[in-house]
């Protein structure tokens, strides 16, 4: 999704739904109906900030934004489950599995050996749990 994908009259919600859909597919569905009985309102602002305003932001493409946001949340250290979706949407997006691994790699420099440790091991489950190639067809 770009600044070109954004449609006339759509709400920030529409916009959200779409690019959510978009860009983590069914890891993002399942937070949101994880939501839908404890917090449905978080799951709209999920919709309608991150996705409906920053991610259809221009500036640059979903392969960037994956990389910012797999990096980040490996530098954090403590998002492991937010991590692994990213990871998938990494794949949704276009990323390789190389890109992902050397973008975790990377923070081991900023946020040291423990969290790079911790991403790549949470990488390894989603690589696992995708047959190879599909991110290449996805592309």
């Amino acid at each position: 999704m770009t600044q070109h994908d954004r449609k006339d009259g759509e709400t920030r919600l529409e916009r959200g739904r779409r690019a959510l859909a978009e860009i983590d597919g069914e890891a993002g569905a399942n937070v949101v109906a994880a939501l839908a009985d404890i917090a449905p309102d978080f799951a709209r602002y999920i919709f309608e900030f991150p996705f409906g305003d920053i991610y259809s932001r221009p500036g640059l493409d979903l392969r960037a934004r994956e990389i910012a946001t797999i990096a980040a949340l490996t530098a954090m250290g403590t998002a492991t489950p937010q991590l692994k979706v990213h990871i998938e949407a990494g794949l949704n997006v276009g990323l390789t599995r190389e890109e992902i691994t050397e973008t975790i790699i990377q923070m081991a420099v900023y946020a040291g050996f423990p969290a790079a440790l911790n991403g790549l091991f949470a990488a390894k489950e989603v690589f696992a749990a995708r047959p190879s190639g599909r991110e290449e067809q996805a592309a």
